[in-house]
């Protein structure tokens, strides 16, 4: 059996999360109230579903939209509105390519059994009304909320067990002076989900600043099931940001404007596969992110794909 890849960065980061989302009742609806959710979730829908150049339904259920790659969400952002696209870095990373006389399998993502994007385009996940609707607060779909994230500031710390604080997980980190980024090996799992709002998840963290402060920048990227996202428990590929402690700023994958992406192949937000078995064959991806020296901007790489993002980075923390 193969044994998963090691990070060539520090150390590996490994987070679980299991999100125990108590329920508020809600207030009675009203006809008018009802009327105003539903205007409201439409607008959001034509904000984040962009027509497509072509559509590929996915065996998954996902609607995957072809959108052109100058459409798409991030150049909603005011100051992103002339914006040009770096296509490609001004440099590759050093350990960019894993050495491993281990034979790769290739991962791929469902909607690719059924087609694939154009060039000039980006696949995007289409978001439908009742994904929306399933959100407590429209105006915070796709985002965390943030008395749902682990404290990074007190990873150092004792950890009192408290099953009320809603998370158990498990955290390695290294502090690094004047570190451009990360790289890191996951092992693809597909872990059992009890309860609609619980979520488990792997990934990384490139964070600045703090919470205390409500100026904590981070990058995020990983695998997670999350069926209160993506109404289903697949492993899917997701990224993350935000720039105020998760306050106002950032959100899941392309819910929101600021990430900008220039590769077709990949979805975010989309299923991956295969996932890997107990005591049976082992599966596991790179992420690589890092800033380019020219320009600031950027990037993420999943094994042999690469992508773009506008979000600058700041001393970061794994």
């Amino acid at each position: 059996m193969a044994a998963t890849r090691a990070c060539l960065v520090a150390l590996v980061v490994a987070l679980t999360f299991v999100f125990l989302e108590g329920l508020a009742a809600a207030a009675p609806a009203t006809p008018e109230s009802t009327a105003q959710r539903q205007r409201e979730v439409r607008s959001l829908l034509r904000r984040l579903n962009k027509p497509p150049v072509a559509s590929i339904q996915s065996l998954d259920g996902d609607i995957i939209d072809c959108v052109h790659i100058s459409k798409q969400p991030a150049f909603d952002h005011p100051l992103l509105k002339n914006h040009t696209i770096q296509m490609q870095p001004s440099y590759h990373p050093g350990g960019m390519y894993h050495e491993s006389n281990i034979a790769p399998h290739h991962i791929t993502q469902t909607w690719h059994q059924n087609g694939k994007c154009p060039e000039n385009t980006i696949p995007i996940r289409r978001t439908k009304e009742e994904d929306v609707l399933r959100a407590n607060s429209i105006k915070r779909y796709g985002k965390k909320r943030p008395q749902s994230i682990a404290n990074l500031d007190s990873i150092n710390k004792p950890v009192i067990s408290n099953i009320s604080t809603g998370h158990q997980h498990a955290i390695a980190s290294a502090q690094v002076d004047n570190c451009h980024g990360t790289k890191a090996s996951f092992n693809l799992w597909k872990p059992t989900i009890a309860r609609a709002d619980d979520f488990s998840l792997t990934q990384l963290w490139i964070i600045g600043g703090s919470y205390s402060g409500n100026d904590l920048n981070t990058i995020e990227a990983g695998w997670q099931v999350y069926p209160g996202l993506y109404m289903d428990r697949n492993t899917r590929l997701f990224i993350y940001w935000t720039r105020d402690a998760y306050q106002t700023t950032g959100c899941y994958n392309l819910h929101c404007s600021g990430f900008i992406q220039t590769n077709n192949q990949i979805t975010l937000g989309g299923s991956i596969s295969p996932t890997s078995t107990y005591g049976g064959a082992q599966y596991d991806i790179d992420i690589l992110v890092w800033k380019d020296k020219v320009g600031g901007i950027g990037g993420y790489k999943w094994g042999a794909i690469m992508w773009g993002i506008g979000h600058r980075s700041s001393s970061p923390t794994w």
